[in-house]
This record gives C-alpha cells, sequence and structure tokens, in this order.
C-alpha cells in the first residue's frame, strides 16, 4: 500500500478497533510517502492520538507540535499537545495550548473545564513554591547564624533532611545554593550534623539524573568515601545510602522524561566507574573503619552483580575481578588476634565472601571463571612462606573465605598437593591463633565426603586433643564443630555413620548446652548453632534438640543475629526433614542391592509421625516469630540459598491445615510474601506453596492484612504453570477462589496477572479435583467483564464447557459451573441464547439441574430459567415454556412456604410471573 491516504485511512480503522500499534505503523509509513502538508499535519495528529493512548507523551507532543507548526488554529492537535504536557508536568504550557482552543471555540466545555482545572494547579504549584522557598531560606539563615542555639540548628538541619525527599525542596534546596551549606556542615564533624548533611544529600539525588551529576562533581568522590570511612556506624550507614541514591539516578532510577534536555545530561558512566574504583581502594584500605569497609562492601554486592541474568552486561563484575577480587580475599584473609590488620566488623569478613560468591555467580563462560580461580590461586600460593607463620594463616584463612563463598573455587584449591596436610599440621601448633585458623578451615573444607573422609583419617585425633586440652573456649568450641560436621557426612543417611553409636547425641547435647549458656560470648555460643546445623542430619539429635524447648528458644533468640542464619536455616529445615528428597523406585533398590552398590538406609525416626511430631513441637516453642524476625534481615545477608531453606521450612510447617492459623497469627502469613517474590527459583516456588496452603483455608483479609493481600496473587498465579506439581496447581486454584470471592479489586488483580487462560485451561483436566477448584475460581471471576467478554467470542467451546459441566455427577463441579453459568446469563443477554446454541441437550440439563436434590444447585438452575425468560429472545422463552420445565416450575412453586428451600420456591415462583408478563402463561382463575 504506497498512498499515504489509503494508509492514514487503514491507520484510523486500526485506532478505532482499539488496535493502536498497528494504528502507529500505518500512520508511520504515510508520514514517509505523504508530499501534501496538511494532509501530513492529519497524519501526525493522528498519530499523535495514537502516542497519547499508549501513555508516550514527548511522542505525543511532538507529533501535536508537527501538526501545529502547518495550522496554527489545528485545535484537535492543540488540545492533544496539552494534554501531553499537562502529563509531562508542563502545566505552564498546557495552559497556554489550551487557553488558545478556548479562543477559537469558546463555547466548548471540555476547553473551558481544563483551562480552569490547569489554572488552580498552576496557583497551587506556585503557592508551593514560594511557600518551600521560604522554609528553606529560613533554615538556612538558622544554620548559617553562628550565635542561635544548638537545638534549633539540630532542629533545622533535620528539617531539611526532611525538605529533600520532595522533589519540590530537593530542587529549592539546590537553586538556594545550598551544597556549599552543605559542604560546611559536614566540615563540622559534629555527628548530628554530619548526618543531616548527608541525608539531604541523599533526598536531594533520589531519581534525579541531572542533579545527581552536578552534586557528584561539587561535593567530589573522594569527600564522600573519607565521610563513609570514619569509625561510627551511623555515619557509614548513610554515606552508603547517598552512594546507593547516586548509583540508582544514574543508572536508570530516574523515570523523568527530559526530552530535549536528555542531550544536557552527561553521560554518566565515567561517574559510575570512579565510584567503583573508590570502592575498591576501600575494601582493602588501613585509613577505613570496620563500618565504613562493610558499607564499601555492601555497595559492591548489592550494585556490582546482575540483578537480572537475562541481561547480558556483566562487565561490571569482570572489572571488579580484575581491579579488586585480591583486595576482597585480603579482607578473608585478616586475623583479627595478629598485629597490624584492617579494622572490621564481626561481620565484615561474612560480607567479603558473599560478596565473592556473587562474583562467581555473575560470570558467564567457563574462561571468565577459570580467570577467577587463576587470580584466587595466585593470591593464595603467593602468601604461602616456610619462614613466616602469619603469612601462611593469613592464606588459610583466605581460603575459608572462599569456602564460605564460591565453594567450587576453594574445594578445588584445598586439594592442591600440601594444602589440607597444612591445616591438620596447624592443628598441632602451639599458638592458639594457628589452631583456631586451621580449626574454621577444616571445618569449612570438610563439606565434601571426599575431603571429610580424609580428615577423619588425619585429623579427629588432633581435633579430639585439641577439644579436651585447649582452655580456650573459642578454640574449644571450633573443635567441637569441626567434630560435628565430620559425624554428620553421611548426611540422614543411616547406615553411613561416621563415628561410634551415641558419639554424635554427645556432640549435640554439649552444643546445646553452650548454646543454652547466656554468660558465654555471642560469637562462641554461635558457632553452636553451627555445630547443630551439621548434627540434626541425624534424626535422634532432631528428636532431642526440639524437646529441649531452653534450647530451641536461645537458638531463636540468637537468630536475630544477621551473620547466623543460614545456620539455623539449616537446623530447622533438618529438623523439619524440608531437604530435596528424591523418590527411589523400589525396583531401583533391589538393583542396587544385587549389584552390591551401596542403598541409603533412612532413619525410624524420620518417617511422617515422628517429623509431624516435630513441627508441632517447634511451632509450640515459637518458630514462626523466630522465622518473621529472620526474613526482615539485611537482604545481603538473607542470601537466595537461605530465603530458599527458610521456604522450605515454611512449608513443612503449613503442612497440616489446623496449624496454618497459628502461622497467621504469628505473622507467617506476612513473612511469606517477599520469600515468593524474591530469591532463588526453587525457594520462590516453596513460598508460594506455603501461601497457597494458608490462602487456602484461612480468611485471607485477616491473614494478608491490608494491600498485602493483592501482593500475594502473584506468587498464587505462578503456581498455576504446567510445570507445578498437581497439589501446587490445586491449591493455587482453590487460593484463587477465595481471594477471587472478596471484591472486584482482587478479581481485576487476577486478571492483570494473566491467570484467566490458566484458569480455563484446569477446567479441562482429567484430574476431577483440579477441574473443580478450577471450575470453582472461574464462577467467582465471571462477574468481570473481561470475563464475559471472552464467553461473548465466537470460535471456542467455552461456554459449551460450562453447560456439559452442569450434567456432570460431581455435585461440586456442578454446583460451580451452574453458578458461573447463572451470573453469566443474568450480566449479558446474548449467552442465554448461546448457550442454547452451543450444545442440544441443553434443555435436558436445564431440567436436570431444576429438579436437583440439592437446593444450591436447584436454585442455580431456576436462575438461568428465569434469565432465558428475562433474555428479551421471546422465541426462546416461549420454547423453555412449551417444555416440561413449565410443569416443574409449577410445582416447585405451588410448594408450601419451607425455610430450606424457600430460595429456590421464590425464583420458582418469579419465573412464573415473568412468564404471565411476557404472555406465555395464564393465571389460573375460578369460574364464577
Amino acid at each position: 500500500m504506497a498512498d499515504p491516504i489509503q494508509l492514514k485511512d487503514e491507520g484510523n480503522k486500526h485506532f478505532q478497533a482499539g488496535e493502536v500499534d498497528k494504528a502507529i505503523e500505518c500512520y508511520t509509513k504515510a508520514t514517509k510517502l505523504c508530499k501534501d502538508k496538511k494532509v501530513l499535519a492529519v497524519i501526525y495528529r493522528n498519530r499523535s492520538a495514537c502516542f497519547l493512548k499508549k501513555e508516550s507523551y514527548t511522542n505525543a507532543a511532538s507529533d501535536a507540535s508537527k501538526a501545529i507548526d502547518v495550522d496554527a488554529a489545528d485545535v484537535k492537535a492543540l488540545f492533544r499537545r496539552c494534554q501531553a504536557l499537562e502529563k509531562l508536568d508542563k502545566l505552564d504550557m498546557a495552559f497556554k495550548d489550551v487557553q488558545r482552543c478556548s479562543t477559537i471555540e469558546p463555547k466548548n466545555k471540555t476547553f473551558l473545564e481544563t483551562l480552569r482545572r490547569l489554572g488552580a494547579e498552576i496557583q497551587a504549584k506556585l503557592k508551593t513554591t514560594f511557600s518551600t522557598d521560604s522554609r528553606v531560606q529560613n533554615m538556612f539563615d538558622i544554620l548559617l547564624d553562628e550565635e542561635m542555639d544548638k537545638d534549633k540548628k539540630e532542629k533545622a538541619a533535620n528539617n531539611l533532611v526532611v525538605l529533600a525527599r520532595e522533589d519540590a525542596g530537593a530542587e529549592r534546596i539546590f537553586q538556594n545554593n545550598g551544597v556549599p551549606l552543605l559542604l560546611d556542615m559536614l566540615e563540622t564533624g559534629k555527628v548530628e550534623m554530619v548526618l543531616a548533611a548527608i541525608r539531604t544529600f541523599a533526598g536531594m539525588c533520589t531519581g534525579h539524573k541531572a542533579r545527581t551529576m552536578a552534586i557528584i562533581h561539587l561535593v567530589g568522590i573522594d569527600k564522600l568515601c573519607s565521610i563513609m570511612a570514619v569509625d561510627n556506624e551511623d555515619i557509614a550507614l548513610a554515606t552508603s545510602d547517598l552512594f546507593q541514591c547516586i548509583n540508582d539516578s544514574l543508572t536508570g532510577g530516574d523515570q523523568r522524561i527530559y526530552g530535549k534536555e536528555e542531550a544536557l545530561v552527561l553521560d554518566a558512566s565515567k561517574d559510575l566507574k570512579s565510584i567503583l574504583m573508590a570502592l575498591l581502594e576501600m575494601v582493602a584500605s588501613k585509613k577505613v573503619s570496620g563500618h565504613g569497609r562493610d558499607q564499601a562492601l555492601n555497595l559492591l554486592c548489592r550494585n556490582v552483580p546482575r540483578k537480572d541474568k537475562k541481561d547480558h552486561d556483566h562487565s561490571k563484575s569482570l572489572f571488579t575481578i580484575d581491579h579488586g577480587l585480591k583486595k576482597i580475599l585480603k579482607v578473608c584473609g585478616q586475623i583479627p588476634d595478629l598485629p597490624d590488620q584492617l579494622p572490621m566488623t564481626e561481620n565484615t569478613q561474612l560480607i567479603a565472601s558473599v560478596l565473592l560468591d556473587k562474583l562467581w555467580d555473575d560470570l558467564r563462560c567457563d574462561p571468565e571463571r577459570d580467570h577467577y580461580r587463576e587470580v584466587c590461586d595466585e593470591y593464595i600460593k603467593g602468601k604461602f612462606d616456610p619462614n613466616d607463620m602469619d603469612r601462611n594463616i593469613h592464606a588459610i584463612n583466605a581460603l575459608s573465605g572462599l569456602l564460605q563463598g564460591p565453594f567450587e573455587v576453594g574445594n578445588q584449591l584445598v586439594g592442591r598437593q600440601g594444602i589440607m596436610e597444612m591445616m591438620v599440621a596447624l592443628c598441632g601448633s602451639e599458638r592458639e591463633v594457628d589452631q583456631m585458623v586451621a580449626v574454621e578451615a577444616l571445618i569449612h573444607s570438610s563439606t565434601k565426603m571426599s575431603r571429610a573422609s580424609f580428615i577423619i583419617t588425619n585429623g579427629v585425633s588432633l581435633l579430639k586433643d585439641i577439644y579436651k586440652k585447649t582452655k580456650n573456649e573459642k578454640i574449644k568450641i571450633r573443635a567441637l564443630v569441626g567434630l560435628c560436621k565430620l559425624g554428620s557426612a553421611g548426611g540422614d543417611d543411616y547406615s553411613m555413620r561416621q563415628f561410634a553409636e551415641g558419639s554424635t547425641e554427645k556432640l549435640a547435647k554439649q552444643c546445646r548446652k553452650w548454646l543454652c549458656n547466656s554468660a558465654m560470648d555471642t560469637k562462641t555460643r554461635k558457632w553452636a548453632i553451627e555445630g547443630l546445623a551439621y548434627l540434626t542430619q541425624d534424626a535422634d539429635v532432631k528428636d532431642d534438640f526440639v524437646e529441649d524447648e531452653p534450647a530451641m528458644k536461645a537458638m531463636f533468640e540468637l537468630s536475630k543475629d544477621k551473620t547466623i542464619l543460614y545456620a539455623v536455616a539449616c537446623t530447622l529445615v533438618n529438623c523439619t526433614n524440608s531437604y530435596e528428597k528424591k523418590d527411589i523406585m523400589p525396583e531401583l533398590v533391589q538393583l542396587a542391592k544385587f549389584s552390591k552398590q551401596h542403598v541409603p538406609e533412612q532413619h525410624p525416626k524420620d518417617k511422617k509421625d515422628f517429623i509431624q511430631k516435630r513441627v508441632k513441637r517447634m511451632l509450640k516453642g515459637g518458630v514462626i516469630s523466630a522465622l518473621t524476625v529472620m526474613v526482615k534481615a539485611d537482604n545481603l545477608l538473607l542470601t537466595d540459598q537461605t530465603k530458599e531453606m527458610l521456604a522450605r521450612v515454611f512449608l513443612a510447617l503449613a503442612d497440616d491445615a489446623k496449624d496454618r492459623g497459628m502461622i497467621c497469627a504469628h505473622g507467617g502469613g506476612k513473612a511469606l510474601i517477599p520469600l515468593a517474590l524474591e530469591g532463588s527459583a526453587i525457594g520462590k516456588i516453596r513460598a508460594s506453596h506455603a501461601l497457597a496452603k494458608i490462602a487456602a483455608v484461612s480468611n485471607p483479609e485477616i491473614a494478608f492484612p491490608g494491600e498485602r493481600i493483592y501482593e500475594v496473587v502473584r506468587p498464587l498465579v505462578s503456581l498455576l504453570h504446567p510445570e507445578r506439581d498437581g497439589v501446587q496447581n490445586y491449591e493455587a486454584l482453590l487460593s484463587l477462589t477465595n481471594l477471587a470471592g472478596l471484591n472486584d479489586k482482587l478479581r481485576v488483580k487476577i486478571l492483570k496477572e494473566k491467570a484467566l487462560p490458566e484458569i480455563e485451561q484446569y477446567m479441562f483436566e482429567d484430574h476431577d479435583h483440579i477441574r473443580q477448584a478450577a471450575t470453582e475460581c472461574m464462577c467467582n471471576l465471571v462477574t468481570c467483564k473481561e470475563v464475559q467478554d471472552r464467553y461473548l467470542e465466537d470460535g471456542n467451546d467455552r461456554l459449551k464447557l460450562l453447560v456439559l459441566m452442569c450434567a456432570e455427577d460431581d455435585e461440586k463441579l456442578q454446583r460451580a459451573a451452574a453458578g458461573a453459568l447463572a451470573m453469566l446469563t443474568a450480566a449479558q443477554k446474548k449467552l442465554c441464547t448461546k448457550m442454547t446454541l452451543v450444545t442440544l441437550q441443553w434443555m435436558e440439563i436445564l431440567q436436570r439441574l431444576i429438579l436437583h436434590d440439592q437446593p444450591q444447585i436447584q436454585h442455580r438452575g431456576l436462575v438461568i430459567v428465569y434469565n432465558i425468560l428475562n433474555s428479551d429472545d421471546n422465541e426462546l422463552a416461549k420454547k423453555l415454556i412449551e417444555s416440561e420445565i413449565l410443569e416443574i416450575l409449577t410445582v416447585i412453586g405451588k410448594a408450601m412456604d419451607n425455610p430450606k428451600r424457600q430460595l429456590v420456591i421464590d425464583v420458582a415462583r418469579t419465573c412464573l410471573v415473568k412468564a404471565m408478563d411476557l404472555g406465555l402463561i395464564k393465571p389460573f382463575t375460578t369460574p364464577s
């Protein structure tokens, strides 16, 4: 089609049909071919209307301007540009356009109303601006006055923080020369003033790219890093938040549409690279405090690895590996007990391990992973020195950091000749610090069965000696954890016990004793949880632990410390047996035995009834409250793996419907939502399944109060995927049915999450329970116009399926289908006629419904009869009354009033009255 007029007309047709993208395509082709300026102006004006529909306001304004350039009195183009400019928050320009429109057409009510509304909005905006200006000036006056009272100064500084969180306020601070004043506040060195200045900068940088770049250049990245480096946790955290705001604004957090002004905003890549380099320098700098180092590592964890693995650009990770991997390893290798070490907090080395793991996971191919291993190998080999024991234990500690992060890399390095022997030799050293580092390294390296076997052969006696002889509690408990880990090397395989009968129970008893000892320091008690995380793979230890309520409560109390989350999660997974367990076919077991292969054996106490008893004990001990606290932890330490384990525990706890009320009462429903939305694929599925179990049997408004109820929909819809198992499909459908029965807003949310095609698909399912649940869900959704429109469409069997389901023997399915059909025919009269065309048995099915012995089903059938009589299709109504249905209606209508069946009787009488109104039957009269 080469004619621009034809293309324009074609575009008009698409626009009227609601096919906006096709309309834009036609108009765009027409603009390239059209030579007539007047026709071209009309095409641009029409395309502007399309862009308004698409909410592409910059393009809409641009096209309307092109039409106005040809004809300055084109009111349609002027008004469309006005609408676009209003959405772009350019109220003064929008006001001028609508003013011209009202001059051309002074009687147009739409123009006059828009003119009035925009005038009022501009006045309100000016009032706010002047008010904000005066507030900013007042605060600056207080802060600049050297004689002003200290409290008033601090109050003014905090008011600035609040003001900076509003866009108008942030802009006024910036325009009123606020940056130099804020720098003066930083120079005071007073904690309150520094915090207020940093937080004000954070507000000013939030979501505004141009302003953020100006602030970076005025303040300087080095200056911000030096502030974050101070030994004050609050200042370090506030500066970290500022860096995060800067990063978000420069990498797409700014959603403003700049239009032509976009060219004035400089390329941010250079600044982002400078920030990354500065943070990497902070990681291994001795001038940086422990809190500052933690925040630098946290920022790297948040912003270097890709958030979405579908994004192919992982250049930041590659850059960090090249310029910062050795610095991160240096942090992992620090031993606080030795002199001349980097300042650190308790969390620093754990955060460094998390960063190492995230960088490893972000790599995309084998050459990149090989390079990562080579850098680690080179660093650790370079530290070994036969004449310097401090360098050796630094290397071993760095290796521990790798084993806690990317285990695959650490495990490969442990396998290098001499490293395991070095660890065992250090255990026998006279220096306590050597023993502590070596024992920790042995603990982390014995995860693989092959390594555990080596240590069982070569190191158990050493660990026992250390445990018995040392007077240092820190070393003693680490030696105990080492023994615990080695004792559990066989996992839950009852036949693979590493130690003699009863040894693991003794180790666990000692761990529980230390755990309950509040006089011991927290770090030492945390090691006791590490030991239990390994030992609870043994069913005897699990039973003993859940029976020991003080120990369980002590662990829940310690779980508030974010550094121990993983060990607590492991312990809970073991106690609930919620780890992944493949079903083994009996035939394969027999085959393995015949071929003399090892067959894992289940502990007698790992059977279902024992697991259920343990779950009940844990619920009674307050496990839900502990889990809700754990879910709120810092997102960096709450790794995807930990989230997955917590989701598994929740699912195991929600298995019994009787316990789900307790889970909701202690905030379990609320805690599950973030686990279902973020984390590993398996973790999200497990959390979503737990949500489905709760929402299926609980009142959703109580389980998920307020706006949270809308967040539950997406996880539930994800369980409708064909790859999920039948139980997950069924319980998700039950939950969605429950939600869809509450209000229109929830029904619309379910449809927006594209659940409708999946629900329809499950209505065709062979499994009776799934088919019934899907039909019940559809019954609650048919009040939505979008669902009704799908049933009105031709060329599908949706309506036919519903009609045929009304004839099924399954009463629950029959009731749901009849309910859906009753509501559909009430809402859309055309469906009354359509249902008689989809199947020849419609009359027989209808008779079966109104003769049903269940009042609920009978009532639905009678409502369908009434809808047909009320459908304006007189021929169909006549056909209905001429059938046996009239006789059935008469019998039901003449029945004596009965409270149990009154609803049915009343509807039958209403049907007879309607038939009389239509003149299809006459009232019975007695001759005089």
